[in-house]
């Protein structure tokens, strides 16, 4: 016998049922992004791995430590599977000219793939959901992303997830911010971890996001970027804090919320949850105003968000959020292969008019017998049987029998009319 294979470490095939929570929370996202007027785009699992390299900064984790990299068998071009949708979707953008005619609004859902330890909510191959507004300079849309996401979450019925906020401003703003934090850090570098040495000089930034409880006094202390910021920053600030005040969004300004992309400025916020210990972050993202010029095309002003879905997921679970299992309108009972030309030509008529019909199949033994077929009925959540027995065939007919609810009575419906009674059988 041939080894079994098995999926590679980390990349997780989603089986039945579980895929459709998968499939209703993607519904739920589309809902929302309809709404929004937010339009869907598709791009390659594969990219040139200089566009991450470009895109995201060449000192950051992921490119560093976390890319599926590898070379072209026929041209040695190096390609990388992607880590994460901006950087692609903002590649589309400018290859394709989209914003000639004015600006847009994106969304995508797809696989991403980093090379790092798997653990609970974080996997190898893992599903984004990500919003990609581009065009818009001004705190109107900043608010507006982060509305969606909140509409999102009202979707699903999760209510336990908060917002953060705060602003990166210019690039100048964050160079002099920069300076300050290398001086203050230099200043007591007996302190600083191993991480926190290396990324000293190639991106400072992010050693306020150290999760090392020996450095976040030293953190605490360091200069705020806020401080730096000038009028024009302040100001869209201020105005994006305004919009989401008027709509009643409470928020906390968090000086800490920081971004590991190069491309990131103004705008920065992360939905935060208590619920998946570590892994707190379920959504975020920001204004990224030089990303689409710093991959070769036209300057053009942007704002998006990313989300997990695997910790969606996991949040609607631990928030004991029902998730409905879809299950058929009706099972078809068949009493044997000779029935199947009349069985099938009314089950094929009902599904014509919306109505989801499981029909009985027959195994290596035959098709089995009514009691058998009833019990397969029963379990799979079908709200109605459709008897085809050989009484109600001869006359051109078929029981119809509830399920789910004995006070129904059971009706004969002629097989020739099924698509005007089947109405009746739909949820």
């Amino acid at each position: 016998m041939a080894e079994q294979l098995k999926a590679v470490k980390g990349m997780n095939d989603i089986l039945p049922p579980d895929s459709a929570r998968w499939e209703w929370l993607e519904d739920a996202v589309r809902r929302v992004m309809r709404r929004y007027g937010y339009l869907n785009i598709r791009t390659p699992i594969v990219e040139p791995t200089p566009l991450f390299v470009r895109g995201l900064g060449e000192v950051t984790d992921i490119v560093e430590k976390e890319m599926y990299s590898f070379e072209d068998r026929l041209n040695g071009d190096p390609l990388t599977l992607r880590p994460e949708g901006t950087a692609g979707v903002v590649r589309a953008v400018a290859e394709h000219s989209l914003l000639y005619d004015g600006p847009k609004r994106l969304f995508y859902i797809g696989p991403m793939f980093r090379h790092e330890r798997p653990q609970k909510g974080r996997y190898r191959q893992f599903h984004q959901v990500g919003v990609e507004a581009l065009g818009f300079a001004g705190p109107d849309v900043d608010a507006e992303v982060i509305l969606m996401a909140r509409a999102l979450w009202r979707e699903l019925g999760l209510t336990d997830v908060r917002l953060e906020l705060n602003s990166l401003g210019q690039p100048e703003e964050r160079k002099a911010h920069r300076a300050a934090l290398i001086a203050h850090f230099e200043a007591h570098r007996e302190q600083l971890d191993e991480e926190a040495q290396r990324r000293l000089y190639s991106n400072p930034l992010r050693i306020l996001d150290t999760k090392n409880p020996a450095m976040q006094a030293l953190v605490e202390a360091a200069p705020k970027l806020m401080d730096f910021l000038g009028e024009a920053s302040l100001a869209h600030f201020n105005a994006v804090r305004a919009a989401l005040e008027a709509v009643g969004q409470p928020y906390r300004i968090n000086p800490r919320l920081v971004r590991g992309m190069d491309y990131y400025n103004l705008t920065v916020f992360e939905w935060v949850t208590d619920r998946l210990g570590a892994q707190g972050t379920v959504c975020g993202g920001g204004r990224y105003d030089g990303l689409i010029e710093q991959i070769g095309g036209k300057p053009a002003p942007a704002v998006g968000w990313g989300l997990g879905i695997e910790r969606v997921l996991a949040l609607l679970e631990g928030a004991g959020v029902a998730v409905p299992t879809p299950v058929p309108d009706a099972y078809a009972i068949v009493p044997d292969v000779g029935a199947l030309p009349q069985v099938i030509t009314t089950v094929e008529a009902l599904r014509a008019q919306g109505v989801s019909v499981q029909m009985h199949a027959a195994g290596p033994g035959g098709q089995g017998s009514f009691k058998s077929q009833f019990k397969k009925a029963d379990a799979s959540g079908a709200r109605y049987a459709l008897v085809f027995g050989g009484d109600e065939l001869a006359q051109g007919q078929v029981t119809v029998k509830s399920l789910r609810d004995a006070s129904i009575a059971q009706t004969l419906r002629p097989l020739a009319e099924a698509a005007d009674w089947a109405a009746s059988l739909r949820g």
